[in-house]
């Protein structure tokens, strides 16, 4: 009985030491203040989108917040304009599954609103099925989505400068390929619909956005737009929300003993978006509110270059 314990005694103080060492973010410590300033977040309504959303909003900023799900976001709208004291907090509809609904967005942004100061990039999902223009959904969303958004989007962030275009990524980008023969053929990152084949079509699109920014830095040398992808870290969040029901019992304690929560989730993003004196590290990755070496296949001139003319043509913008 007393081995017993002493075994769960360590058990719990290995868990308590992981919580303040490992598990542990340290906060974006910017003070900057955004009065007279916008910022689009997308995927607002819940999770890091909305922490983060609810902090800029606490600075001073109008916030947009693009979403697919109206009442969600209106819900949203709601709680953080009460939390931060701000009435300039609003939503418009963005699907990111439709490029005619992202096309559509930004048209609609740029005849309402004069200013973009910030791009934040953060919705994203892990779920099977495609998308209106018959991309896989995970490739459409996450890559394709943002990119035809950003590019669209990005005259006004020259035009508004210093401004910043921040793409939430993830660690899982490491164990990511791109496959431009399945992307031609399959108009997919890979195949299978299996938890673990979705993972890896998840790696895949984070990839992409590492890709995305370090290709957009280089294309936006000479103005006063920076671009930075992150990891926000293990965060609870609802991007497995729509996941079959034996994968979030699976993982459910998972997330309770080692993911974090979504304000810390959002330190980074913040850190990207608002730190002052981080403008030549564009293109680069962070995480942890730092910048942080990544694997070569993460900034290949070549594959970043070729997979910013795919995106391009399978957009309509070629």
């Amino acid at each position: 009985m007393f081995t017993f314990l002493l075994i769960c005694g360590g058990l719990v103080g290995f868990y308590l030491l992981l919580c303040v060492t490992v598990l542990r973010l340290p906060k974006c410590k910017s003070t900057a203040k955004l009065h007279g300033k916008t910022v689009i977040v997308t995927g607002a309504n819940t999770g890091i989108g909305k922490a983060t959303a609810l902090d800029l909003a606490k600075r001073g900023a109008r916030v947009i917040l693009a979403c697919r799900d109206e009442s969600r976001a209106q819900a949203a709208v709601t709680d953080i304009q009460r939390e931060s004291g701000n009435k300039e907090v609003l939503y418009m509809h963005l699907d990111l599954a439709s490029l005619k609904s992202v096309r559509s967005f930004a048209e609609n942004f740029l005849k309402k609103e004069s200013r973009l100061d910030i791009l934040i990039n953060n919705a994203g999902l892990v779920i099977d099925g495609k998308t209106e223009d018959g991309f896989g959904m995970i490739f459409g969303v996450n890559h394709l989505g943002h990119f035809l958004l950003t590019v669209l989007l990005l005259e006004r962030l020259k035009e508004c400068g210093p401004s910043r275009v921040v793409t939430v990524s993830s660690m899982a980008h490491s164990w990511g390929t791109i496959d431009f023969s399945s992307i031609n053929t399959h108009k997919d990152l890979g195949l299978g619909n299996s938890a673990t084949a979705l993972l890896g079509l998840y790696g895949h699109s984070k990839l992409c956005n590492v890709l995305f920014t370090h290709e957009l830095a280089k294309r936006l040398k000479g103005t006063n737009v920076t671009c930075y992808s992150l990891h926000p870290g293990a965060i609870k969040t609802e991007i497995g929300r729509h996941s079959n029901l034996w994968w979030r019992m699976f993982m459910a304690p998972i997330l309770l003993l080692f993911f974090t929560d979504v304000e810390s989730g959002a330190q980074t993003s913040l850190y990207c978006a608002l730190q002052e004196g981080i403008e030549p590290l564009s293109g680069r990755y962070f995480s942890s509110c730092a910048v942080q070496n990544v694997f070569a296949k993460a900034r290949d001139d070549a594959v970043a270059k070729k997979l910013w003319e795919v995106s391009e043509r399978l957009v309509g913008l070629a």
